[in-house]
């Protein structure tokens, strides 16, 4: 699968990534060696490196990540902040993320979901450098100097599924998404389940543009979509606005992610997900820097959620179309995953087989492995 990204993003970007400094301030299964020395794994870095896949100004996944970043560098007021866009998810990442190590950084954040490998390899080549992963999982023994982390995307997602669903007048749902990952299909899954909770028979239309970020191609989809009479589309895109403006202007609704877009959308906008990543990127540096981060929580797949009252993964603001009852629909449901999950049992598939019983609620790494669409979702996932 990471193949197949990396490719992708190698092609739709086809950007060599440039580096820009900010100064304010095992391989799955095989453990790392012991930093030389003794020391651990970036105590006292003079500074701290992010690699992102795309553009910092997206208006998306890439702009939460550099916002972050940026967070990091006023935290931190004695740390250099380097940051590298465009990085493809290939050797590259690991060129890039070298550099950064030659520039002093010896705390490294790799925010793509294909930068795991990369990251891993820097990793076994640098045992004093902590460098940590965005989204993807590390599987077999995690290396003492990696770890991966995330917030659960899907549960802001699912409550925006009740806000769409709510809404529609078609019954009809669009989703424009990139590729068929863990994530994406956990997203499209929650939204569908979102919005049945509360309109039983609406549907969501699922479309893969094969791409993090494409307009021609996200514009396409949209356009499709509205053909087929959606008029509620959302996205899992890295750069958000083109998806966002073409159904703001058939006149249709949206539910952002990543951002808050409703700027761009003021008719329209219903709500969405996005990213407040500061405080996390923060709590991490400052692990590395005291020379903890080896057995910490950040030494492993980190992953919160409401469960843990932490989720970096936030609900957007709400626009002028979304009523009082459905905000309480929402509160509600909020309330219920702080001991439960959208995936609670029964789920069934596309074909109606049970994948999730009645009365069992998944955990974290179950749901995070989910590769099948759930019912009421159209569209159809590759055949492995």
């Amino acid at each position: 699968m990471r193949t197949i990204i990396a490719g992708a993003a190698l092609t739709a970007l086809a950007v060599l990534s440039t580096l820009t400094t900010a100064c304010s301030a095992n391989t799955a299964g095989t453990a790392a060696p012991a930093a030389p020395g003794g020391a651990a794994p970036g105590k006292d870095s003079p500074a701290v490196g992010f690699v992102f896949v795309g553009p910092k100004d997206d208006y998306g996944y890439n702009q939460a990540a550099y916002q972050g970043s940026q967070e990091v560098a006023k935290v931190f007021p004695q740390l250099k902040v380097i940051t590298a866009e465009n990085v493809p998810e290939d050797d590259n990442a690991a060129r890039v993320m070298n550099s950064m190590i030659a520039k002093g950084a010896r705390i490294i954040f790799a925010t793509s979901y294909g930068h795991l490998d990369a990251a891993l390899k820097v990793a076994a080549e640098h045992p004093d450098v902590v460098v940590v992963q965005q989204g993807n999982l590390i599987t077999g023994t995690t290396p003492p100097n990696a770890g991966t982390f995330f917030g659960t995307v899907y549960e802001p997602v699912y409550l925006a599924g009740i806000a769409a669903g709510k809404a529609t007048k078609t019954g009809k749902l669009g989703y424009v998404y990139a590729f068929p990952i863990s994530q994406t299909i956990d997203n499209i899954d929650a939204f569908e389940l979102g919005a049945r909770s509360v309109n039983p028979t609406v549907k969501t239309y699922a479309v893969s543009t094969s791409s993090w970020c494409d307009p021609a191609k996200q514009a396409e989809a949209a356009a499709n979509l509205l053909k087929q009479g959606v008029d509620v589309i959302t996205q899992h895109q890295d750069c958000t606005a083109t998806v966002i403006k073409a159904t703001e202007a058939a006149g249709a609704m949206t539910v952002g992610y990543h951002a808050d877009a409703s700027g761009i959308a003021p008719k329209g906008w219903l709500t969405g997900s996005q990213w407040n990543w500061g405080p996390l990127y923060s709590d991490i540096v400052r692990t590395a820097l005291a020379g903890t981060f080896t057995g910490s929580k950040y030494n492993a797949n980190f992953r919160v959620g409401y469960k843990t009252g932490d989720n970096p993964f936030v609900q957007s603001p709400y626009g002028p179309g979304v009523d009082e009852e459905t905000k309480k629909l929402v509160d509600a449901a909020k309330e219920r995953l702080r001991n439960s999950s959208p995936f609670a049992g029964p789920v069934r598939d596309q074909e109606g087989k049970v994948r999730v019983p009645e009365g069992t609620v998944p955990d974290y790494e179950t749901i995070e492995k989910i590769d099948y669409f759930v019912e009421g979702v159209v569209g159809s996932l590759p055949k492995s």
